[in-house]
């Protein structure tokens, strides 16, 4: 338990070296970010891979609470209240012991470099089974009591379906990009998505297409109800800085 404590009050129990990229979702009715989601980077700039392969039971924890740390510093660093975006940043749910002792790093970070608590978002990243779906609402409810805004990651692929949709209540919805590839040509996937459109409406659910890399794949889901955009087609992750949205993707 000392271990877990410690990581909580200083956040440095995560000794291996990573930096923060990262990436707009766009909201294409404005044409202006609607939030920055932070993305694990190696020192170096390399992808995401060589750090978290390196993420284990034993430092699971500590990972977590470094990653929130350096989001928002590094966003903070960059920018982002020269902006209106919120930052998104990836959470491990198995990771939060206690949702009350383990947001106090977060709160403090926050607090130090002048982050509104209103402008975060924490998306879920666990693609694995939650050993306990009960402690994942608890940590929602709390996060949701202290001001954050909570996103179901992946939506539409492993198990983020739509029982956690209903238990959860997540503010935001990100579809998984494996419904997005080819979806101008694939009546099934544009069925589904316009249907999962629909839901996120009448439960004033905020819906995010992630993964788009081509202007056919953005008109469509603008066609199906979809107004926030992520992907290459609008933006490359950027290494420390918030990159620019592309001029050519916003005249469509």
């Amino acid at each position: 338990m000392r271990k877990i404590c410690t990581g909580c009050r200083d956040g440095t129990d995560f000794d291996i070296p990573f930096d923060m990229a990262f990436q707009p979702i766009v909201d294409t009715a404005t044409g202006e970010p609607f939030a920055f989601e932070a993305l694990v980077r190696g020192s170096d700039g390399s992808g995401a891979y060589g750090v978290l392969s390196q993420v284990n039971d034993q430092n699971r924890y500590a990972f977590d609470q470094a990653c929130r740390v350096k989001a928002i510093e590094s966003a903070m660093a960059a920018g982002l209240m020269e902006t209106d975006a919120h930052l998104s940043i990836n959470f491990l749910p198995n990771a939060v012991y206690s949702p009350i002792a383990c947001i106090q790093l977060t709160l403090q970070t926050a607090r130090k470099v002048g982050m509104p608590l209103d402008r975060l978002i924490f998306e879920f990243t666990e693609n694995e089974q939650m050993a306990s779906p009960d402690h994942v609402a608890t940590i929602i409810d709390s996060y949701k009591q202290i001001g954050f805004k909570v996103a179901i990651d992946d939506f539409g692929a492993g198990h983020s379906g739509l029982d956690r949709f209903a238990r959860f209540a997540p503010d935001e919805v990100k579809l998984d990009m494996e419904l997005i590839r080819g979806i101008e040509t694939d009546r099934r996937r544009q069925a589904i998505v316009r249907a999962v459109a629909g839901l996120c409406a009448e439960l004033d659910t905020l819906l995010i297409a992630e993964g788009i890399e081509t202007a056919a794949e953005a008109a469509t889901l603008r066609g199906l109800g979809v107004r926030y955009h992520q992907g290459y087609w609008y933006a490359r992750p950027a290494l420390g800085t918030l990159p620019a949205i592309a001029e050519e993707a916003l005249r469509f």
